[in-house]
């Protein structure tokens, strides 16, 4: 059955998916993409190993499965054989083998054969083809996921890959010589690998499906297929012998009596993800002389993907070999010698097809230019930490540049962003808190201006009438008399609450801002000059301002101005120091009013603006001065902050105020 070839074998729950990038690091062809923080697998680069499926903790990964197909194979007319690869014991070493058979059987396959018949056969003709072309370096080829690397990223090499089929295309072929060529045939085993050799162009039709371990298993559970309920039954022949010892480590090796003379070295042997590709290079380059890499992708066969045993190596290699042994004590030597016999002329070559995957590095500008990119500007910023699924920088860099990696997997420069990210948003939550604070201000003084407002102006007129028959009174009234003293007072509290409501309507801000060009440095000096500074304090005024000039109302800036010089004198009744300051930029100017007076307290810090707040005496204050000064702020709109402390524990006491003014009006 020929199957899309771009059809993925394995794909990635994105739901699942913790960007690890552990899959990245264990695929030997560098065949996951990792592209908005998801992998992927590129089913063109993959060449089924499986390595993503076994590292994966999370069970992100998931196998193309193929039971729909197989099972629409058993109920078709048609003969269905299933070929058992000989690492069938590290998987089910629960069962019997000839359970582990009536299991399979029952679930309707007419012929259950062993893979390692056809390893016997592989290996004889790999002897003989060594025979024959003795001037010539192969390479083996009973594991899919080398030759499938081999086609993709070393297609130079192709010509060295020993022109035989796998054990089970060998078996496939073997079967269909003995019962028709309408046979079905499905493999089943640990190798997610067989399903891309299996669904190849080259391949297709020798084998008509695969299955894994695991999905025989599943078969199993829905049919409810169990062991004690099946009656044991042994294989179908021609039985295996040493074939059975293929899925091991230099089981080839052993089952051709091909011996690896490390003194001789011409057979060289390798496996595992790391080994299998540096085998590979140093073969094609000359590096290793030697006659026959026998290599393997995994650390064996018994180790593939499509197990779900969790035993370890050597346990696993154990229970194969046991089974091997056990096997060549029951089977019968003459009979295996007269089935090699019927079958020494059966065809087991085949060709390989290149499929070329290999995308050019980058030059090495564009190299340092993204390294550039993820802070890494000199050799020693490199640290190769391999926390990205690539093992040195330089690597990750070459792999964003052929779009199969992404700047942020990079661990140290990612929580160098994360750092810079949590220091910019700590700075906007301030922003915001802070303009939060002042909107909450804003509104308040607006709805307090409008009731200002409201107030000043009705109680403003009946005000001015007593105040004006009070004065009357008094002026008419005998100075020595009693009701003088009374009229007196009348006048004075009258003319106490004509202030108030002139602080009032100052407040609700009646008046509009008059912005003219005024020099900020002679304003505040000529202000000064007018003000009755006490012998006990000391003034300073420093100017840090290059160009004085802003458009203001230079009277309301001279009411803020008297209104905090006179709480800082206030706050100073036993002496201090009172410090004007002026500094600003090109779009704004900034003038503080400093003192080392008592300073505020923390709990008063939030409602110094709100009207009629005041810690003065009754009589001493209306509350209403700051919230004048921060409206007038507002409406030339700059800002006002203040910095206090009164615990002279923590520190010098003191409060100043600082207003910020833009240079130029907003239109």
């Amino acid at each position: 059955m020929a199957r899309d070839k771009n059809q993925p074998l394995i794909i990635t729950i994105k739901d699942r998916c913790r960007m690890c990038y552990t899959c990245v690091r264990e695929c030997p062809a560098k065949a996951i993409r990792i592209a908005d923080g998801q992998a992927e697998v590129m089913p063109k680069r993959c060449i089924g190993c499986g390595n993503c499926v076994r590292v994966c903790s999370q069970k992100a990964k998931k196998v193309l499965s193929s039971t729909f197909e197989v099972r629409e194979f058993l109920k078709s007319d048609s003969q269905v054989a299933a070929i058992v690869a000989p690492s069938f014991p590290a998987e089910f070493p629960e069962l019997e083998y000839q359970t582990f058979v009536s299991m399979i059987r029952k679930l309707g396959f007419a012929f259950v054969n062993e893979v390692s018949f056809g390893a016997d056969l592989y290996a004889r003709e790999m002897i003989n083809h060594l025979a024959k072309n003795p001037e010539k370096r192969y390479i083996s080829t009973a594991c899919p996921a080398v030759f499938a690397y081999i086609k993709r990223y070393h297609e130079e090499l192709i010509d060295q890959l020993c022109p035989i089929v796998s054990p089970m295309v060998a078996t496939g072929r073997m079967l269909r010589e003995m019962h028709g060529k309408n046979l079905k045939v499905i493999f089943i085993g640990p190798c997610i690998a067989k399903m891309a050799e299996a669904y190849s162009d080259e391949m297709s039709g020798e084998i008509d499906e695969v299955l894994t371990f695991a999905e025989i298993r599943q078969m199993w559970e829905e049919d409810n297929i169990q062991s004690e309920k099946v009656e044991p039954t042994d294989f179908d022949p021609p039985y295996g012998m040493k074939g059975a010892i293929f899925p091991i480590h230099r089981g080839l090796l052993e089952a051709s009596g091909i011996n690896e003379d490390l003194l001789e070295g011409d057979i060289i042997s390798a496996n595992g993800r790391a080994n299998f590709i540096d085998a590979v290079m140093q073969f094609g380059s000359g590096e290793i002389n030697a006659r026959l890499l026998d290599v393997l992708c995994c650390d064996g066969c018994i180790m593939g993907a499509g197990m779900t045993s969790t035993e370890p190596l050597l346990k696993r290699r154990f229970q194969v070999s046991a089974y091997a042994r056990k096997s060549q004590q029951d089977r019968n030597p003459d009979e295996w010698e007269k089935w090699m016999k019927r079958f020494e002329n059966l065809d087991l070559s085949r060709v390989f097809i290149p499929f070329n995957q290999r995308i050019p590095d980058p030059d090495k500008e564009t190299i340092r230019k993204i390294l550039a990119g993820m802070g890494k500007f000199k050799p020693e910023d490199e640290l190769n930490c391999g926390a990205c699924g690539y093992e040195t920088c330089r690597e990750h860099s070459i792999a964003i540049y052929k779009g199969l990696a992404e700047s942020e997997m990079c661990l140290p420069y990612t929580i160098e962003r994360l750092h810079k990210v949590i220091k910019e948003l700590n700075i906007s939550h301030e922003q915001l808190d802070n303009t939060r604070q002042a909107l909450i201000q804003s509104e308040k003084m607006a709805s307090m201006g409008q009731l200002a407002a409201g107030i000043a102006h009705e109680v403003n007129n009946p005000l001015g009438v007593v105040l004006m028959y009070a004065h009357l009174l008094a002026e008419d009234c005998d100075k020595n008399s009693e009701i003088y003293g009374d009229l007196q007072m009348i006048v004075d509290q009258a003319d106490r609450c004509k202030k108030i409501v002139a602080g009032l309507l100052n407040f609700a801000r009646q008046t509009k801002v008059q912005h003219k060009a005024t020099n900020i440095s002679e304003m505040i000096e000529n202000y000064i000059k007018t003000v009755q500074i006490p012998a006990n304090i000391h003034i300073q005024i420093l100017h840090g301002i290059s160009d004085p000039m802003a458009e203001i109302d230079y009277d309301q800036i001279i009411q803020v101005l008297t209104n905090l010089v006179n709480n800082s004198l206030t706050a100073m009744p036993n002496g201090g120091s009172l410090m004007l300051k002026t500094a600003g930029d090109a779009d704004s100017i900034k003038i503080s009013i400093g003192d080392t007076g008592i300073g505020i307290p923390k709990e008063h810090m939030s409602k110094i603006f709100e009207p009629f707040f005041t810690t003065k005496k009754v009589g001493q204050g209306t509350g209403l001065g700051l919230s004048i000064i921060y409206g007038i702020i507002k409406m030339h709109n700059g800002d006002i902050s203040v910095e206090s402390n009164n615990d002279p524990a923590t520190g010098p006491t003191g409060t100043t105020f600082t207003i910020t003014l833009p240079r130029k009006r907003k239109a």
